[in-house]
């Protein structure tokens, strides 16, 4: 009896990690980049929308760069192009991811589009705009393959460099990136939620809606704000493809760095780079933040 009297024994002192100063020092590398190529481009572009060509401190670049009616198509062109492309993306790429996984896991089918859409997702720029104009331009294959069994894109008002084109076009790397994103939140949904919720005489469509897409919306959200700021922030494709033709945030920071400004107004263009960036931050913070809730998930 004393001995199941006895005080039970105090817990172990917990270890105290020793900190590494040697990984310390194998990031000096990563943050010196980071200040270099982030850091002063960020300060050089901040700087100069917030004063004037002679450096005086003044906010008429900001308030030019968010009034000016040509920059106000190109800035609503922009939400609207990145914001219905993502969505597409997104809903398209989270079918394919689903539709994928329900098959044999590690099977050649996962493998094979594993891999495309590591390869497509980051297929952007000039080479993808020729793609595009070579298989839907006015005399491009699919153009007219399509006119020979009598469907005439261009005479339905279809062009390749208008705004529907350049959404399609990005949808092309849209939904392969948001596969990437969104697979790992899939087979993060564990078998025993989906037979549970079968025993208990749910459906498919109940446990879908109950159970499943609670759990993938923050990582949804958020691949989905992903999204949006990969189409936001996109430039090359879009000039190749349009010439500039369509007012876009992007291109009209090009043609303002490029001297296509009124007088006294060289530093618009970098007032709307300080616009981009601000948009860029929120995608990102709203990203992180849903992020962390979409991690408690996946730690259980």
């Amino acid at each position: 009896m004393s001995e199941l009297l006895e005080a039970p024994a105090a817990p172990p002192d917990r270890v105290r990690p020793t900190r590494s100063w040697g990984a310390a020092l194998g990031l000096l590398p990563f943050v010196g980049y980071l200040v270099v190529f982030l850091g002063g481009p960020l300060f050089f572009v901040i700087s100069g929308a917030l004063s004037t060509p002679e450096g005086q401190p003044t906010l008429d670049n900001l308030v030019a760069s968010v009034t000016s009616p040509q920059y106000q198509a190109a800035f609503v062109s922009s939400l609207v192009l990145s914001a219905v492309t993502a969505l597409v993306g997104a809903v398209f790429g989270a079918f394919l991811a689903q539709a994928v996984l329900t098959g044999r896991r590690d099977g050649p089918l996962q493998r094979i589009v594993s891999t495309a859409s590591g390869v497509l997702a980051y297929f952007g720029g000039v080479p993808l705009a020729f793609a595009f104009i070579a298989a839907l331009g006015q005399t491009g294959l699919a153009t007219a393959f399509l006119r020979g069994v009598g469907v005439d894109l261009y005479g339905l008002g279809f062009r390749i460099d208008s705004l529907t084109g350049l959404g399609l076009t990005y949808v092309y790397f849209q939904v392969p990136l948001m596969v990437i994103l969104i697979t790992p939140a899939l087979e993060g949904l564990l078998p025993q939620w989906r037979e549970a919720a079968e025993n208990l005489g749910a459906s498919a469509w109940a446990y879908w809606r109950h159970v499943a897409l609670p759990v993938l919306a923050p990582a949804f959200g958020g691949a989905t704000l992903v999204l949006f700021g990969n189409a936001f922030a996109a430039y090359a494709t879009a000039l190749a493809l349009t010439s500039g033709s369509i007012p876009l945030l992007p291109t009209a920071i090009a043609s303002a760095l490029s001297g296509n400004v009124l007088a006294n107004q060289q530093n618009v263009g970098l007032a709307l780079g300080f616009d981009m960036v601000v948009v860029i931050a929120v995608v990102m913070v709203g990203y992180l933040v849903l992020q962390r809730r979409a991690a408690r998930w996946s730690a259980r």
